[in-house]
């Protein structure tokens, strides 16, 4: 089996990351990582992730044309991923939408913690046209840009922490979805500084992406 993770940013580093977080989750698996080059370094808000489609749409072609079994679109926006879907004969999954079906089935409310306020209504969208919008308290800023959350520095692992404690004592969440990719090798060491349960959407799909191959008949 092979999953391809198209990571919509222009941002090798995140890739990197990606790839080893989901490796890590499926042991054994073909995981590969593929970056939109054609992309914004980072995406936050509606305008960068308009601009970074055409470069997923491309990689998804390619993705399927190299034998992938599954594609999960890389960018907690889950950029393209209507498109994607409605173009590829695999499951096409989104970080944002794993996390969001992974909570779902644990039953727990939460609450998403990510990048800058521009991202939240792309990511409340998400949330509200994928049906998950009674489960859901409201979407958290950090206030920490993409491109800083990827480079994992103390004081940032620090901010998204206090952010996360806060979806709890203000907002009634009982876990924490880390609502960007960038957040997904820095789990480990977030549990470490908050008691609130985390949402890793590039391990929720890994996980969903083999089950949804294994479902329509594929290896897995």
């Amino acid at each position: 089996m092979k999953i391809v993770y198209i990571n919509p940013n222009a941002t090798e580093s995140m890739t990197r990351g990606i790839v080893a977080t989901a490796r890590q989750a499926l042991p054994g698996i073909e995981i590969v990582g593929m970056t939109n080059s054609d992309g914004p370094a980072a995406i936050q808000g509606a305008e960068d992730g308009d601009l970074a489609v055409p470069g997923v749409l491309s990689r998804l072609a390619i993705a399927r044309s190299a034998g992938a079994d599954a594609v999960v679109i890389a960018c907690f926006d889950d950029t393209g991923l209507v498109e994607a879907q409605a173009q590829a004969d695999c499951p096409v999954l989104g970080i944002g939408q794993a996390s969001y079906v992974m909570a779902a089935l644990l039953g727990m409310r939460f609450s998403v913690v990510t990048s800058l306020a521009v991202s939240i209504p792309v990511i409340q969208q998400n949330i509200d046209r994928l049906g998950f919008s009674g489960l859901a308290a409201p979407v958290r800023a950090s206030g920490l840009p993409v491109l800083t959350i990827d480079k994992g520095a103390p004081e940032t692992i620090d901010r998204i922490a206090a952010e996360v404690d806060l979806a709890r004592s203000e907002d009634g969440a009982a876990c924490a979805v880390l609502g960007c990719a960038g957040m997904a090798p820095l789990k480990s060491a977030l549990a470490a500084r908050t008691a609130v349960p985390l949402i890793d959407g590039v391990a929720a799909s890994a996980h969903l992406a083999r089950a949804a191959v294994a479902c329509i008949g594929g290896t897995a």
